[in-house]
């Protein structure tokens, strides 16, 4: 596995959005800490977006989060797509790749993250597929906790499969705070009783978001609002057992001005800072 080195991500990051590049060029170098990238939409990408990703990737440090791994599902792994995704590992000297604990593909692509089922069968079937994805990349998968609105079948409760298959695998563990605040909501569960229940040693960075309130029982991940405060609330318990780890502001669409979302980034930097004054792990 590669060892860690000084790219690796501190602090508070944003995503890295083509209708974001403009604003993104034009910031301070200190207004965020790291830019998180979907490799899919950058391979072998040139043009003024692709000199834009230079400029920034020498100004950041960039960190990617796929879209399309499949690592659930029973096509084959896709190669090309792992080895597009190790040329930007080289290229910028990225040293964390994540994806989903999810499926997305069965004969061709299916344009969702759909749950896995809940099993033992499933946790050996994808543990090996993720040994095959850190072999041939030479770095750890980062695997995040997916949200999901129905699920098909399960013989382990959600967080009993997600720790079976870090376990297994030795993959290591993207913990979406907002993903749990909204399966907790859908699902009926205790949201902190969740979060005590995964391999917290095993978290590499988190992300937080804001999500669409369909029903007052049932929200829906859209990653197009701002953050509310309930889940500022859970990010505060996840600091408060893991201290300030690396945290990244996920916005897909619906942008508002770069100072809207700056000013969420500085909350994030707000509360990683109460967590070290208050003696967070």
């Amino acid at each position: 596995m590669a060892a860690e080195n000084s790219r690796d991500p501190q602090g508070a990051g944003l995503g890295l959005r083509r209708a974001l590049m403009g604003p993104l060029l034009s910031m301070d170098d200190d207004a965020v800490d790291f830019l998180e990238l979907a490799p899919e939409n950058w391979i072998g990408v040139g043009g003024r977006y692709g000199k834009g990703l230079d400029t920034l990737g020498e100004r950041f440090p960039l960190v990617m989060h796929g879209l399309s791994l499949d690592i659930g599902g029973p096509d084959p792994l896709d190669v090309e797509l792992l080895d597009g995704i190790g040329e930007l590992v080289r290229r910028f000297d990225i040293p964390l790749y994540s994806e989903h604990l999810t499926y997305c593909a069965a004969d061709g692509h299916l344009y969702d993250l759909l749950p896995i089922p809940f099993t033992e069968e499933a946790v050996r079937y994808v543990s090996e597929r993720i040994q095959r994805v850190q072999d041939h990349l030479n770095m750890p998968l980062v695997l995040e906790n997916a949200s999901y609105y129905a699920q098909a079948h399960q013989d382990l409760d959600e967080a009993s499969f997600i720790s079976a298959v870090v376990g297994e695998s030795g993959c290591e563990l993207l913990l979406d705070v907002n993903n749990v605040y909204v399966n907790s909501i859908n699902h009926r569960y205790d949201p902190i009783e969740f979060i005590d229940a995964l391999p917290m040693d095993r978290v590499r960075y988190l992300h937080i978001a804001g999500h669409y309130d369909e029903a007052d029982d049932l929200k829906v991940d859209t990653h197009g609002t701002d953050v509310i405060e309930p889940v500022w609330a859970l990010l505060d318990t996840v600091y408060d057992r893991l201290g300030p780890v690396p945290t990244l502001l996920e916005r897909d669409f619906n942008f508002p001005s770069l100072d809207s979302l700056l000013a969420e980034i500085e909350c994030i930097r707000a509360a990683q800072a109460r967590s070290t004054l208050s003696g967070g792990a």
